[in-house]
């Protein structure tokens, strides 16, 4: 029995009748999954940590459409779980396909909420599919009315069969790419047929793997097109085998039956016996009560202010109440509580509140300022607060001499150690007062960071943290200076003009001090609650000015090298153009993934079966090209060329535009909790992702030089660390024998999986053992592995199971860390950080071993980054001991880089070594390995 549509017999606006009548048809489960599965490496994620990825999609797609086109007439389709005809004819029809992710299943009835919500039908009936109910609803609105316009939303490449000259496919775009209009010209163009109903088949003979239709063997898309043009359908190719040749005659002799079987399961049903009103699919009103209830349930914030006005506000976790004005949030502001703000601008009172701000044990503090780069920034004020609902701001003089006197008063207070400083994205703060010659000590709480920690997949800037944790919405900036900008949770005060209502700018500020010292009331106990307490005060927080003070001091670059490399880099960009296409059998752009994949795949068919992009492009990606290099010059070529003009365009000219003017240095910014293992990241520019594997990669290095000749680069750099901390965690006596004996473990490695000496070992041995030492913990299989190295799959397996047999305590630790995993829901490093794995009981297999991999990784790799940001905290504190002029310049995955000077080689080398090896015991030794330089290549 069909699902009738819930629509209410609303009243229609009383507008003019539209001049082009339009049905959109919607695949709901395909909108549905491409929505969800667009958003897997960032989810978006309630407070309440529910998967709210495939709602938003949906109805940012069913938004632009309403949007766009204005449709007349609308409807969203479903499938039921219950078996088709499809499946009585061939029970393996779909049989393959995975369980469908716990998050996805979840949010389909929430989808039907919201497309009920907007007053538009869903349609679904047992034994059909949707693809089915579209087909026989296009059929009949075009016998219904003849002006009607039909578009069928949908990705699905099997709809081509339905278009006609009034029922197109609308295909919604990708990663921001336009959307995409099917016609019958454009299904003629792209299947290579005469009209559209051939789709059917092409589908028959190639096959679908993604529904599990068969088709014939040996025959693939390009056959498949070529066959139609000969036969025009099936039944003619499988009357006419006489005519065909070799291997192909052959499968189309065994296998014409299933390809006529295939044929019939492609072909989508246009006369589902589905019940419903015409009259239900014109549009109506939309229902805005019920809109405002989903919309706040899953906080999405920008979508209530399009559809409600500006003053619309999300839950953020907090429940909804109704009053004469409909459903709201249950959120406070500034009007609903008594406080009090205080503006200060005199020295007088300046001084009272620096008195008291030194007798108290912790305060918070917040710094606006005209420019959100701190090299760039003036201060123009500061707030403080102490207590709930309470603030202080400090207005400073406009000029930069003046504001700079006023600054200065507050030096004993942040220099004291015995007051915490709490704040919310202090590295700001504490970098703007850094380039103002305005050191501060700790201790520090940063409440941005310590949400990272406990909530890492909610949004962490200070307003949704209000409204999650207070209930409570502070004032937008945009009230106070006309327009709103946001980086990393920080507010730019870099429009604020002379004429600016301080007290108004007074109240703003002083409010984000009182709610960031309110955020840190809450978070404390949640730090505790989540164990990750140690993690925040003894690394996290500790790290704050050791980061500061990195950036602050930058890194010379000698812009001549890179000019001179510059200048190489295009001899050979050209050299290796004209070898490519000297190789390709026509002229293309390199630069176009498109005519790239064309050239490989189409033209010179390298690949028997191209894997392809969600929106039909060949992959060309480097993991694709990489497995093809081993045995074509041209891919070899093209991946040479990629690095160069990669290196050009990224490095060598970009590089010097990134020198400070005012310090003639590079001045990098790290992100602190940017990766979920909690390693350290950088950009503007981005100095850790400079190649190094590659001998025209590792020449960037060169650019990078000491202060002055009093100076050379230092590197220090943990030796195979995430190898060590392998050993160390899984207990492999084996392993922990290797690096205990000071034995090159890839070396050692090659010689158990093959049984030989290590003098027997040979160089391709040890690059196998290598790859494995490595890739183990992202769980390489056989056939990666096979690709990387240029062996069979069988080659690779053979390698992988010598591996484990000879390092069984690396087998065990995999196989009980995802136990643990699939029992708490998380898992830790050495140090007790966590990472919090949703996915990891799922019943979809793809999910679930994505989230394994994960839980294996994570405990290492993050241990490893732990152990660096230790390092540079006690680096920092041992050079300020010593009262050394050495500076630590920059972090590089496992390597510091430091301006060494020259005198101080014999006393710092040693101490920072120290400083290294002492973060985390370990049984397995730590190795620090060393070198200095007139550049960083040198020294590395």
């Amino acid at each position: 029995m069909a699902k009738k549509s819930t629509k209410k017999k609303t009243a229609k606006k009383k507008t003019a009748e539209p001049v082009v009548k339009r049905l959109f048809l919607l695949d709901g489960m395909a909108l549905v999954y491409r929505a969800h599965f667009a958003f897997m490496r960032a989810p978006v994620m309630t407070s309440k940590g529910v998967n709210a990825s495939a709602l938003l999609g949906f109805t940012n797609t069913l938004n632009d459409l309403l949007k766009k086109f204005a449709p007349t007439h609308l409807a969203v389709v479903f499938d039921t779980s219950a078996p088709t005809e499809r499946h009585k004819i061939f029970p393996e029809y779909k049989a393959q396909r995975e369980e469908m992710p716990e998050d996805l299943r979840n949010a389909i009835p929430n989808v039907k909420r919201m497309v009920e919500a907007f007053n538009i039908p869903v349609l679904q009936l047992d034994g059909y599919e949707a693809d089915d109910i579209i087909g026989t609803l296009a059929r009949r609105a075009e016998e219904i009315d003849p002006e009607i316009e039909i578009y069928m939303v949908t990705p699905d490449k099997d709809f081509a069969q339905l278009v006609t000259g009034r029922t197109k496919i609308y295909k919604p775009g990708r990663g921001g790419a336009e959307a995409e209009i099917i016609g019958v010209e454009e299904v003629l163009e792209k299947w290579e047929v005469e009209r559209p109903e051939q789709v059917i088949d092409i589908l028959g003979l190639w096959g679908d793997a993604s529904d599990n239709i068969p088709g014939i063997p040996g025959i693939g898309e390009k056959t498949a097109k070529k066959l139609m043009k000969i036969y025009g359908s099936v039944e003619e190719l499988v009357k006419n085998t006489d005519q065909l040749k070799g291997k192909q005659k052959e499968n189309v002799i065994n296998f014409g039956e299933q390809g006529l079987l295939s044929k019939q399961l492609a072909t989508i049903i246009r006369d589902v016996p589905i019940e419903f009103d015409w009259d239900d699919l014109e549009m109506g009103e939309r229902d805005d009560e019920k809109l405002k209830k989903i919309l706040i349930e899953f906080e999405f914030n920008a979508l209530g202010k399009r559809y409600f006005g500006k003053d619309f506000k999300a839950g953020r976790g907090f429940e909804t109440e109704e009053d004469d004005e409909g459903v709201k949030a249950a959120l406070k502001t500034i009007k609903d509580v008594k406080h009090r703000y205080q503006l200060i601008e005199d020295a007088g009172p300046r001084a009272d509140l620096i008195a008291e701000l030194g007798k108290l044990k912790s305060f918070c503090f917040d710094i606006e300022t005209t420019d959100l780069d701190e090299k760039r920034a003036d201060i123009i004020g500061i707030a403080f607060s102490w207590k709930a609902h309470t603030g202080y701001y400090v207005a400073f003089p406009t000029g930069r001499r003046e504001s700079l006197e006023v600054l200065e008063e507050f030096r004993e207070l942040f220099s004291r150690e015995d007051i915490e400083k709490i704040g919310h994205n202090l590295k700001y703060d504490l970098g703007v007062l850094a380039w103002c010659g305005m050191p501060v000590a700790g201790p520090f709480f940063d409440t941005m960071l310590a949400h990272v920690l406990v909530m890492p997949e909610q949004k962490h800037t200070m307003n949704v943290l209000s409204e999650k944790l207070l209930g409570y919405t502070p004032i937008p900036i945009s009230e106070v200076i006309g327009k709103q900008e946001e980086e990393n949770g920080q507010m730019s005060m870099f429009d604020i003009a002379p004429a600016t209502d301080l007290k108004k700018m007074a109240e703003y500020a002083a409010e984000d001090a009182d709610v960031t010292w309110q955020l840190a009331g809450k978070l404390r106990p949640l730090l505790e609650e989540k164990g990750q307490g140690k993690v925040f005060f003894e690394i996290e927080c500790p790290l704050l000015p050791v980061l500061v003070a990195m950036e602050r001091e930058g890194v010379a670059l000698d812009e001549s090298v890179l000019d001179e490399m510059g200048k190489k880099l295009e001899v050979e960009i050209g050299r290796l153009e004209k070898a490519i296409l000297e190789q390709a059998p026509k002229p293309f752009n390199l630069n176009s993934p498109k005519q790239l994949g064309e050239i490989l795949f189409d033209e010179m068919q390298l690949v028997a079966k191209p894997k392809k992009t969600a929106t039909g492009q060949y992959k060309t990606d480097e993991a694709v090209l990489q497995s093809l290099a081993h045995d074509h010059q041209i891919v070899a070529d093209i991946l040479e060329y990629r690095e160069a003009t990669k290196l050009k365009s990224t490095y060598v000219d970009a590089l010097p535009g990134s020198v400070n003017s005012r310090t003639g240095r590079v001045h990098t910014t790290f992100l602190q909790l940017y990766a979920a293992t909690g390693r350290l990241a950088s950009n503007h520019p981005n100095l850790q992702n400079i190649p190094v594997r590659t001998p025209l990669g590792r020449e960037v290095r060169k650019a990078f030089v000491p202060r002055d000749e009093d100076f050379l680069l230092l590197a220090a750099d943990y030796s195979q660390i995430e190898l060590r901390v392998m050993a160390e965690i899984s207990g492999d006596a084996g392993m922990r024998q290797a690096f205990q004996d000071g034995l090159d473990i890839h070396l050692a490695t090659a010689a158990k999986v093959h049984g030989v000496g290590l003098d027997e070992v040979t160089p391709e041995m040890r690059r196998g053992a290598k790859m494995v030492n490595f890739g183990i913990m992202f769980g390489i299989s056989a056939f990666r592995l096979s690709q990387n190295l240029g062996i069979s799959r069988g080659e690779g397996k053979a390698i992988i199971d010598g591996y484990f047999e000879q390092y069984p305590g690396v087998k065990n630790y995999m196989d009980e860390t995802v136990a643990k995993a699939k029992e708490s829901g998380y898992v830790e490093t050495i140090t007790g950080r966590r990472r919090y794995l949703r996915d990891i009981n799922s019943s979809n297999y793809t999910v679930r071993s994505g989230a394994e991999r994960v839980a294996i990784n994570t405990p290492i790799q993050g241990t490893a980054a732990d152990m660096i940001k230790i390092a540079m905290v006690n680096v920092a504190r041992a050079l300020d001991g010593a009262g050394a002029r050495t500076r630590m310049l920059l972090q590089v995955h496992d390597e510091l880089v430091f301006d060494l000077a020259r005198d101080e080689e014999e006393s710092v080398v040693p101490l920072i070594v120290e400083a290294m090896q002492n973060t985390v015991p370990l049984d397995v030794p730590i190795v620090v390995d060393t070198g200095t330089g007139e550049n960083w290549l040198e020294a590395h």
